[in-house]
């Protein structure tokens, strides 16, 4: 399931977690066993959860954290260069909107 930070639920997360999101502009993942993980972590745990061959991502678990965020930030920082930019932001289909929390 999916959230954006700007919506109650996102809020209820910020304040329970204390999320200071003036420093955090990143994924963030909620799991109930594990709490919040972020940026490297987080998309590296998402992708685990993908199946074959995204799953296979696991192995960056052994670079220590501080250089995968250092990569994650570098990606984040270029990816509009690299990759371009959208116009206009995608309409979910109802079965992706199903997937999102209000």
């Amino acid at each position: 399931m999916f959230t954006a930070l700007q919506s109650n639920i996102g809020k209820e997360v910020i304040e329970e977690f204390k999320i200071d999101t003036s420093k955090i502009d990143s994924i963030l993942l909620y799991t109930p066993e594990k709490g919040i993980d972020y940026k490297s972590t987080a998309a590296l745990k998402i992708a685990s959860q993908l199946g074959f061959p995204q799953n296979l991502m696991n192995i960056f678990f052994i670079i220590p954290t501080f250089i995968r965020n250092w990569v994650y930030n570098y990606i984040a920082k270029n990816r509009y260069k690299w990759y371009g930019k959208k116009d206009a932001c995608m309409i979910p289909t109802p079965e992706l909107k199903s997937k999102f929390l209000e």
